[in-house]
């Protein structure tokens, strides 16, 4: 059984910073990817951010890349966004992901936490 908590969501005002943490644990093989994902408002779920096993990084947009830092325990299997100038399209419930290895897709899904971004 894998679990992904995620913790750190909560209301904040545009130009403001957030810092998501998700730890995984349980049976957890060949490890690679983990990631951050939003779905705002009535849209569909987009890729935020992702760390490999190696400390590659990607991010979703340009955008993301400038405001976001992903960062990665590989000890501990946790990631954290660190999140600054937050604005309005910020606002999403935000996932943590986590793949079975490389070139796998995200297998396992946290619950999600809340962002919310006022002007």
């Amino acid at each position: 059984q894998v679990q992904l908590v995620e913790s750190g969501g909560g209301s904040v005002q545009a130009g403001g910073s957030l810092r998501l943490s998700c730890a995984a644990s349980g049976r957890i093989f060949n490890l690679d990817h983990m990631a951050w994902f939003r779905r705002p408002p009535g849209k569909e779920r987009e890729f935020v951010a992702s760390v490999a096993k190696n400390d590659a990084k990607t991010y979703g947009t340009t955008s993301m890349k400038a405001r976001f830092t992903i960062s990665r325990d590989n000890d501990k299997n946790t990631i954290s966004l660190q999140m600054n100038s937050l604005t309005p399209e910020d606002t999403a419930a935000y996932y943590c992901a986590i793949d079975r290895g490389p070139n796998t897709a995200y297998y396992y899904w946290g619950q999600g936490t809340q962002v919310t971004v006022s002007s």
